[in-house]
């Protein structure tokens, strides 16, 4: 626990300025942490991130997180992304053929869906932030008052599983404590910010939002669990990789687009 502390205050540390900031270092920042998310997915799968499919999937993910505001480049080319992702599509299965199906076709499916899920999270990531940086804190303090409710609650009161073959240690009791702790913590930044939302779309939006990011928190377990590893990775000592900590914002914040806050 002190480990996840020390590191957890060190990284808001490093993040909080470019959040705050927002521009063109919190871009940077994002392609950086969504390429590290990227790898450690791959490397589930013992694929490398330095190899043909592996540069074509850093690439492919590149352009999917580039923002509204520098599509113009797309524009140029006349290409939109959609459009690069079938091209990256038939080059994976091109490097099939190459390489006699030691690069199979799970692995492009795979590899596909790896580019979509990361590149999709972090994409919006960006557009949260471009929204206004109201938004972010919002998507932020729902994730962790869910979090931190769910395991609190689920360690005091919690009795059934929630999920025993993918996440054994998650309850329902926890589940439930960190969807009221996430709409407590959500009535309040309401009252202490200009956020634009009336109460009620905010109780629902916040329920639907502490949701998908216990959902996403189950993907990331079952991946995981799936492939055999303990944590996505070890660049944040005490908390893991990247997707460990990410995972739930990969869902809730597309999400909060499409539901137009």
């Amino acid at each position: 626990m002190k480990q996840r502390i020390v590191t957890a205050i060190v990284a808001l540390a490093l993040l909080l300025p470019i959040i705050i900031y927002g521009g063109i270092p919190f871009v940077a920042a994002t392609y950086l942490v969504a390429s590290i998310g990227l790898y450690e997915l791959l490397k589930m799968r013992k694929l490398s991130i330095f190899s043909v499919p592996g540069f074509i999937s850093l690439a492919l993910l590149w352009i999917f997180l580039l923002p509204k505001q520098y599509q113009h480049f797309l524009d140029e080319i006349n290409y939109t992304k959609i459009e690069l992702a079938l091209l990256a599509v038939l080059l994976f299965l091109t490097y099939t053929v190459v390489t006699k199906n030691r690069f199979t076709f799970d692995d492009v499916a795979f590899s596909t869906l790896a580019i979509l899920y990361i590149g999709i999270g972090f994409y919006y990531l960006i557009e949260t932030r471009e929204a206004g940086l109201a938004y972010i804190f919002y998507s932020l303090i729902v994730i962790f008052s869910t979090d931190s409710g769910a395991y609190f609650i689920g360690r005091s009161l919690g009795k059934n599983k929630l999920w025993p073959e993918i996440s054994p240690k998650k309850t329902i009791e926890g589940s439930i404590g960190g969807i009221v702790c996430a709409i407590i913590a959500a009535l309040l930044f309401l009252v202490f910010t200009d956020i634009n939302v009336s109460i009620p779309k905010l109780l629902i939006l916040t329920v639907l939002l502490s949701v998908f990011g216990q959902i996403g928190d189950l993907v990331e377990s079952a991946l995981k669990r799936h492939y055999n590893v303990k944590d996505s990775g070890n660049i944040l000592p005490g908390h893991g990789g990247v997707l460990d900590r990410f995972d739930s914002l990969l869902f809730v914040l597309p999400l909060l687009h499409f539901l137009h806050l």
